[in-house]
């Protein structure tokens, strides 16, 4: 399972209300045809034969395209944002709509998506805003994914900033105070106390 973001502008026209009410993504570049079952090489020779681009360019625009095609896989996520929103979608598989290739549509080189759910940015955790910082046509999340319900993961503060901020509301004397009281109760001649002394101090050390 991964995690991609991608633009909602493909050619440059805004597609965010097509994308949620037909149920799917696109990357745009038409003119080179049904991308399935073709090589990295043959992918280059259709590019520079349609587009102009420079060698830097032509090297970005094809690793998005791959992304697109062949690292992108049923049951991913992606994540697309829409102003100060962002739409959590789980991706189906990728096909070539001959209708739309065309240079005033562009939206031939589809993914189906089941739109999950959508929710403000600034619900965020801090790594999914700092992957939706840095946008392009398509990227894959580099860092840790949990094991099941990405759509909870994504929002609200991850398990250790929440303890490092629960920690922040009590001061260090206090906390001292704490664990000193906790420290006697480890040598307390019941045995129930101490055990549980000892789970508390365990917590605390996490």
């Amino acid at each position: 399972m991964n995690l991609f973001q991608m633009g909602s502008k493909p050619l440059g026209t805004e597609r965010i209300t097509a994308f949620l009410e037909d149920n799917y993504v696109s990357i745009g570049y038409p003119g080179i045809g049904d991308l399935e079952n073709i090589s990295k090489v043959e992918l280059r020779d259709r590019m520079i034969h349609t587009y102009q681009y420079s060698e830097l360019e032509l090297t970005k625009h094809i690793q998005a395209i791959q992304l697109f095609v062949h690292t992108m896989q049923d049951g991913d996520y992606v994540l697309v944002c829409d102003g100060d929103w962002v739409h959590l979608g789980d991706l189906g598989d990728y096909f070539y709509n001959e209708l739309f290739d065309a240079p005033d549509i562009g939206t031939c080189h589809r993914r189906g998506v089941t739109w999950l759910k959508s929710l403000p940015i600034t619900d965020l955790n801090a790594g999914i805003k700092e992957f939706l910082s840095d946008s392009g046509v398509v990227k894959q999340y580099k860092g840790p994914m949990p094991s099941a319900r990405v759509d909870l993961w994504i929002t609200g503060s991850s398990v250790s900033e929440q303890a490092v901020s629960n920690r922040m509301h009590v001061d260090e004397e206090t906390l001292s105070m704490a664990l000193d009281i906790l420290k006697e109760a480890l040598v307390s001649e019941n045995a129930e106390r101490r055990e549980r002394a000892a789970i508390a101090i365990l917590q605390y050390a996490k």
